[in-house]
């Protein structure tokens, strides 16, 4: 769960109550419906390769829910009943293992949107990925990608070389380092 919710970006409610019925593995696609959605409105997942590889392992295991773990009934008959919370003990005990301390379900959710941010996913494309319905809540990972600033910082450097007395200081910089 823990990965996928890293491919996806999905909310906690929104991995744990994911339903097959919301996956279309042949289309690489997954949906949250309106009332599942923080922001009521729909939310279509793309589903990269790791997210697909992530459900193809869960497959066949309960047949409504995506997330299940075995458990026994009454009777010591093996069955799968769905994953309802995460963020349990058993997530307690696995960051414990890993030691890594103060970190929330909801973190896995931040990790992904600034992996998007930092290689240069427009933070348009970040909002309706993420099913954000206001821009500021994308806003505050836009400081963890500053290259694509540098394009529009670039189109202005060659025309200040024109300038005299910078063209001269410019010139004897660069001199300077070659002699080093």
């Amino acid at each position: 769960m823990v990965r996928f919710s890293l491919t996806t970006g999905l909310r906690k409610a929104n991995v744990t109550g994911l339903e097959w019925s919301q996956v279309d593995l042949a289309r690489r696609a997954a949906w949250i419906h309106p009332d599942q959605a923080k922001a009521k409105k729909a939310i279509g997942i793309p589903l990269n390769t790791d997210a697909v590889l992530v459900l193809r392992r869960w497959e066949g295991r309960h047949r409504e829910r995506v997330f299940a773990y075995p458990r026994r009934d009454e009777k010591g008959v093996l069955e799968w009943s769905p994953i309802t919370k995460a963020g349990g003990r058993a997530w307690r005990n696995a960051l414990q293992r890993a030691g890594i301390e103060h970190f929330r379900w909801h973190d896995l959710r931040h990790t992904w949107a600034s992996w998007h941010v930092q290689p240069g996913t427009p933070l348009h494309v970040l909002q309706e990925l993420g099913g954000w319905s206001d821009f500021a809540m994308v806003k505050k990972y836009a400081h963890l990608a500053q290259e694509h600033l540098a394009e529009h910082a670039a189109r202005i450097e060659f025309g200040i070389r024109g300038v005299p007395h910078i063209s001269r200081h410019i010139d004897s910089t660069d001199k300077k380092k070659a002699a080093t």
